[in-house]
């Protein structure tokens, strides 16, 4: 197994406020500040970020979003300019690895507190209208660069000069397996299954997957009748 020991290269934190784009105007946290002194991690958030959409973020299983680094520069090709620390919306901008070396219950200290991979993340529409490119969850999908969220295991406080230290592993799913899965093989019962039955997982995709493990069953049996 790789070693994996990701330096923070920013913690980025942020409030409500109103983002114009793409013709109309949202009320979003997905513009965030970069802080550089010690804050507190608790169950729900990093201390002063906040979410306004309370339904589709937030919450146990996404307490912290993660994004490496390293897609930067994939992504300032991509989009023709310079992208700010926290370009995605994320609490973390961290270096060191990337989706395919993350795995789904992989256990890290940060500081005095210590956290766990729950789940990828799903790209929106907020990171459409901050660029002003209408496909770009799509895009992001597409690339796998999703990033990724933490659950908090230990509440403590954390800043960005301390790394994530890995401390255990209890699974072989990488964030990668997973969104390959649920983005372009969609019909794989096995792997679906092998997803669902993750107890790491956060219990908001196990649903979601098991929708989707609904369908291919009854569409498998709709063809063999």
């Amino acid at each position: 197994m790789k070693r994996l020991n990701a330096n923070i290269i920013s913690v980025n934190i942020g409030k409500p406020k109103e983002l114009k784009g793409l013709g109309s105007s949202i009320t979003t946290s997905i513009e965030k500040q970069v802080v550089d002194h010690e804050i507190f991690l608790s169950k729900l958030s990093l201390q002063g970020d906040e979410q306004a959409d309370k339904i589709n973020h937030g919450g146990v299983d996404k307490a912290v979003c993660v994004y490496p680094y390293e897609h930067y520069t994939f992504w300032e090709k991509e989009l023709g300019r310079t992208l700010p620390l926290g370009a995605f919306g994320e609490n973390l901008t961290i270096k060191g690895f990337l989706e395919n070396d993350v795995h789904i219950g992989d256990v890290f200290q940060w500081g005095s507190a210590v956290v766990q991979v729950s789940q990828p993340r799903i790209p929106c529409h907020k990171l459409a209208k901050r660029y002003e490119v209408e496909n770009m969850p799509q895009l992001v999908s597409e690339t796998g660069y999703t990033g990724f969220y933490l659950r908090v295991l230990k509440e403590g406080t954390v800043s960005v000069d301390t790394p994530l230290r890995f401390i255990k592993r209890s699974t072989d799913i990488s964030i990668s397996y997973i969104n390959h899965v649920f983005y372009q093989n969609v019909y794989d019962v096995e792997s679906l299954n092998k997803i669902i039955d993750l107890n790491e997982l956060a219990s908001g995709w196990r649903r979601m997957l098991q929708k989707q493990l609904n369908k291919t069953e009854e569409r498998m049996e709709d063809e063999t009748n």
